[in-house]
Formats: C-alpha cells, structure tokens, sequence
C-alpha cells in the first residue's frame, strides 16, 4: 500500500508541473505575431548539382621514332598552337637512309625509262629492256626466214637454218623473260616509293608538332635526352572550352534538353558566375544513384577555369510546377523535425510537421503539411505551440517590432529540405 500512495504522489506533481507552462501561457496573455498566407505560384524547376570540370581534348604527345633530343621549345603552362614545334630529334641518321632509298629508286626508274618517281609505265613493251629484247626476237626472225628460203632453193646448208631455228627460240624465250623481268622491276619500283615516302615521314617525325590549340599540362622529355619510339613527351590540354558533367536525377530527364543553360560557380571565384550549355546527355541512368550524367560546355577563354575542379551548377529545366509556398523564416527546424505554426481562426496555434522542399530566395515550397489559404506565423517561433493564444500584428506594429528587433525569432532554427 505504501508504494502505491507514493506512485500516485510522484504523478500528481509531474501534472501540476505539466500544467503550470499551459497556465503561464495562458496567464501571460495573447502573443504578438505577425502572420503570411499559405498561396501557390508556378516554379520552374531547376537542378542543384556538384560536377567536375574535364578539359575539352588531352593528350599525351609521344615519339614515333627513336632518336637524340636536339631541342625542346615549351615547357609547363605554356600555351601552343597547332602545328607548333614541341620537340626536334636529331635527323641525321633519316636524312642518310633517305638519302640511300632514293637512290635505288632513282636506279630502278632509270632501268624502265622514267624521269620521275611520279612517271609510270603506260606500254611494257616500250620500256627499254623489252624494246632491245624485241629487236633481238625480230632479228633472228627475219634470219630464220632468210635461211629457210635459201634452204628451200636448194641454196643454203641444212645445219644454218637449224642454227637459225635455235636462234629464233632463245630470242623468243629472252624477250618474254625480259617482260616479266620488268614486269617485277615494276613492282620494285613501286616498293621503293613506298619505302622512300616512310623514310620521308620518318624524317618528318624528327619534328614533333602540337595537334591542336591546347596548354603544356606536363613536359617529360629534356634536351640530350634519347627517346625511343612511343615515349611521352608532353601532356597537353584543351581549357576552351570545358566540359562540365554533371549528375541529374531520373526525374527530370524529359525536361533536360541539349542546348539548356547552366550557371556555373566555383570556389576560387565565389563572387562570380559562368555560363556553360549542355551539349551532350547520357543515354543510360546509374543504377545505384539513379542519376544520368548531363555534360555541358563553359567557356573558358582567358583560362581562368582549371581542368579538374569541382564546380556547383544551377541547371534550369523546361519543368514547370505549381506549388505552394511560405516565407522561409516560418518554418523552424525543432528537434529533427520541420515545423510550421498554423494560426486558426479562433487566433489559436497549430504546431504542424511539414516536409520542405526547394528554397525560392526568401520562400520556401511546402510538399505537406499545410494547405493553400492558410495563414502561418513568421515572428516568435520558438514561443509558439499547439493552444498557444496570440495575436496577429498589424503593418505599424510590425514595423515597430523590425526596428526594435525580434530576438525571440532569430532563436528558430533554420529548416532543413526533406531527402526524396
């Protein structure tokens, strides 16, 4: 018995301590607060995102032959145009090997009649081999013939026209052997242009030019320095323009188009803000993040912008939606929750839980909680609660109080955007 007597003391005075704030409230009389409707408005929608700036081109600029490094013209930083010399190699051993292949062709084109390595053979049989070899054919011919005649009258001697016969053969056999001889002496000639115009593009290759308008990201090569073919020599960069990408939710990709504008602002110039367009969309959504990457293109003339850098980019979508909205200074973010006080029309208050979404400049849009009509408090959040009786303030009373201030409302913590 004893212990019941004391359990029912204990909850006797935690309801008279329970009560005695509702009192206190009540005794203390209505609380001033000047009040904001609830209304909609049409918002375009626009996504908030974190990205990384790439350079528009990279490339690693290697040797294509092996050599001695005679000269190197650019180093870090420097900016290069197309066609700029980077890297001279030495050409003394080409210029040699050219010098070699260009004379076997020279040689080879002499032996078909050609005066030039651009010259080719339009008729066989008139290159100057085959010519001879014809001659000797047609010669021993009209011997043969000779001899045969003679033969026939009784004239000549058996063992001449045999002679003339034999004769007649091999001439005939040397003559089709000198046309497929050239016919390969064709072939070769066409072998060594090959070989001289590798030999020329190796030479060529002793001068390694920039392959576009881009800045030195990284030399690797010095002068004296022995590079064989496919060793880096520099790093280069294209800053202008950047690509941005970024990450947009599955969402909104009907209303992400190619061509949009993206405001775009970094950290090492917060006062400022770049432009970019979307230039490319990907066809594929991630699966764990369930995003699609969206890529655009800043400008970056005077290359202020560094490749790599994080960047925060307001991308405005085709996506209009009519929500509701209150002034942002009446929603207060009280233990994990966000809440909104609703005045009814009894001039009592309603705590609510609200979801929040987008922050508008100076108002906030409401997913739940409220309806549109209503009116919510903006000043004293952190003395209002559900019963609470107040008073609406009008415009002279509100402006006394903005100049004497509002201590009681800048407690209010400020609300947080609920996570979909």
């Amino acid at each position: 018995m004893r212990y019941v007597l004391i359990a029912v003391f204990l909850i006797t005075i935690l309801s008279c301590q329970r009560q005695a704030p509702a009192k206190a409230k009540q005794e203390a009389g209505p609380v001033p607060v000047r009040v904001a409707p609830v209304h909609t408005r049409q918002l375009q929608r626009v996504v908030d995102s974190v990205g990384t700036l790439f350079p528009y081109d990279e490339v690693i600029v290697s040797a294509e032959i092996e050599g001695r490094v005679d000269k190197v013209e650019f180093d870090l930083g420097d900016s290069v145009k197309e066609g700029d010399v980077l890297v001279r190699i030495s050409d003394e051993e080409q210029r040699y090997i050219l010098a070699q292949n260009e004379a076997q062709l020279r040689q080879s084109l002499e032996r078909l009649g050609l005066k030039s390595e651009k010259d080719k053979v339009q008729d066989i049989d008139e290159t100057p081999e085959v010519r001879r070899a014809r001659a000797d054919m047609r010669e021993a011919e009209q011997r043969y013939k000779r001899t045969r005649n003679l033969v026939d009258q009784k004239i000549g001697a058996q063992a001449d026209l045999d002679a003339a016969s034999t004769r007649l053969q091999a001439m005939s056999a040397a003559y089709d052997a000198t046309k497929n001889q050239t016919r390969n002496l064709i072939q070769e000639v066409e072998r060594f242009k090959a070989l001289v115009d590798l030999q020329r593009k190796k030479l060529r290759d002793t001068t390694v030019r920039a392959p576009f308008n881009a800045q030195v990201k990284d030399r690797q090569v010095t002068t004296g320095q022995y590079v064989r073919a496919n060793t880096p020599l520099f790093s280069l960069v294209k800053t202008n323009p950047l690509r941005l990408r970024l990450e947009v939710p599955e969402r909104l990709a009907p209303w992400t188009k190619v061509g949009q504008i993206a405001e775009v602002s970094v950290e090492a110039f917060q006062e400022r803000k770049f432009q970019g367009k979307v230039s490319r969309i990907s066809p594929t959504v991630d699966q764990t993040k369930r995003t699609f990457i969206v890529e655009a293109l800043v400008d970056n003339p005077v290359g202020e912008l560094k490749a790599g850098s994080y960047a925060r980019a307001r991308l405005t979508t085709q996506k209009v939606d009519e929500v509701m909205v209150i002034p942002a200074r009446a929603v207060a973010y009280v233990l994990g929750t966000n809440k909104a006080f609703v005045v009814t029309e009894g001039s009592m208050i309603e705590a609510r839980e609200v979801k929040v979404g987008d922050r508008l400049d100076q108002q906030i849009e409401i997913l739940e909680g409220l309806k549109d009509g209503e009116q919510v408090a903006t000043t004293q959040l952190n003395r209002l609660d559900t019963g609470v009786k107040v008073r609406i303030q009008t415009a002279a009373e509100g402006k006394g109080a903005s100049k004497g201030g509002d201590p009681a409302n800048g407690a209010a913590k400020s609300p947080e955007k609920s996570s979909e």
